[in-house]
């Protein structure tokens, strides 16, 4: 018996170095419109998995971590906000899609597509200049103000702003995460920026060791290391880390592990079905290095290293969320991402990663022996690949 196809509006676009399918709520078929095994196997479907061939042939996705995602928006019924903004990490090769967390990246997306599809009212987009949307991140519960360039009354895409990982220029969105250690439904830890209450954990690791490990609540669940405590020098490019089985192996233990310890789940085996968060990340003082586009980063040139690892492989730049995690980690005294950076305080850092360097800013305080961070800033650039209607089986969901 043949099903036919039905067809869904939908639009795919890059944000940062992510690329992923957009919808809006209203447009998905009524039953997909609520969270549930529906909603999943129908994107799980749009994106191609579960592929056991892991190359997601059969859909969108693009068989890597930054091109395996799904976003859904509508209108924010949350005072204060233009849009609710909805983020799925669709695992290649196994049946689930992670709704823990948010994508820095895609973040940068989200106002531009609120502004084309007509999510604000048209007097709130100006004729000319910037167009501030008020997001609300339904994932962590947190708020994100991004800065949208408008040209002639449309989104301005197009523009010299240049971000490694990407290999064209375009338009500058600013993007603020405010309040990004603030306590959130899925933060873990009653919402504490340091969940543990210490700058820097001793982090026991079966089959690892024992390491020094700082373990943060900001912008995305991240765990730091030191790169020289497991072997590593923080200039590596992905080859050398994810054609490396028992390296992966072992920066799944300490992601899982760390995972416990941060309150987000009780039994490191919960981690195989929680891959987007928390995440694992090594760091390491300013190096020279050959980014993978064969450019020379000078340490000169930058405040220290940093290598992440997103739903199991080494990234090839940085996560967005992982950047907030940066920047607000560099900005307290005391924690392994500031003591790699020299150490005192700061309000912004840039770092090196696999593409190339990144800046990012926070404002941090402590009172009474605690740290705040009121807000993360970072610009990235979006664009809109292709637009019309995403087609899967009519039986799919």
């Amino acid at each position: 018996m043949s099903i036919p196809q039905i067809r869904i509006p939908a639009v795919y676009l890059r944000g940062g170095t992510s690329k992923g399918v957009f919808f809006r709520l209203q447009d998905l078929p009524s039953r997909c419109q609520v969270p549930g095994p529906a909603r999943d196997r129908l994107l799980m479907r749009v994106i191609g998995s579960p592929d056991p061939y892991g190359k997601q042939i059969d859909g969108l996705g693009g068989a890597t971590s930054s091109t395996s995602k799904v976003v859904i928006l509508s209108p924010s019924t949350r005072p204060g906000h233009d849009v609710d903004y909805l983020f799925g990490q669709v695992s290649i090769d196994q049946a689930f899609i992670d709704w823990s967390g948010n994508c820095g990246n895609l973040s940068a997306a989200v106002g531009p597509f609120a502004v084309a599809q007509g999510l604000l009212p048209a007097a709130r987009v100006p004729e000319h200049g910037l167009c501030t949307v008020r997001i609300w991140q339904a994932n962590i519960g947190k708020s994100i103000v991004a800065h949208v360039p408008v040209a002639d009354g449309q989104v301005q895409e197009t523009g010299d702003f240049e971000l490694d990982g990407v290999a064209f220029p375009a338009a500058e969105v600013q993007l603020e995460f405010l309040d990004p250690a603030a306590e959130g439904p899925d933060e873990g830890g009653g919402g504490a920026m340091f969940p543990t209450g210490r700058l820097v954990d001793d982090l026991d690791v079966p089959g690892v060791g024992t390491l020094k490990a700082t373990l943060i609540n900001a912008g995305i669940p991240t765990i730091f290391v030191n790169a020289g405590d497991i072997g590593r020098t923080g200039t590596e490019l992905q080859d050398a880390i994810n054609g490396d089985a028992q390296a992966l192996a072992r920066f799944e233990a300490i992601r899982a592990w760390g995972a416990v310890r941060m309150g987000l789940i009780d039994d490191a085996a919960d981690a195989a079905t929680r891959q987007h968060t928390p995440k694992i990340a090594f760091v390491a003082p300013p190096a020279d290095y050959l980014a993978s586009s064969g450019k020379l980063v000078r340490a000169a040139d930058i405040d220290l290293l940093v290598r992440a690892l997103s739903m199991g492989k080494l990234h090839h730049a940085m996560m967005g969320t992982a950047a907030v995690a940066i920047g607000t980690a560099a900005a307290i005294p005391g924690t392994l991402v500031n003591l790699a950076a020299g150490g005192g305080r700061r309000n912004a850092v840039r770092f090196g990663h696999p593409s190339g360097t990144l800046r990012v800013g926070a404002e941090a305080r402590e009172a009474d022996g605690r740290w705040t961070v009121t807000k993360a800033l970072m610009s990235r650039s979006a664009r809109v690949l292709m637009e019309g209607w995403v087609r899967v089986p009519g039986d799919s969901f």
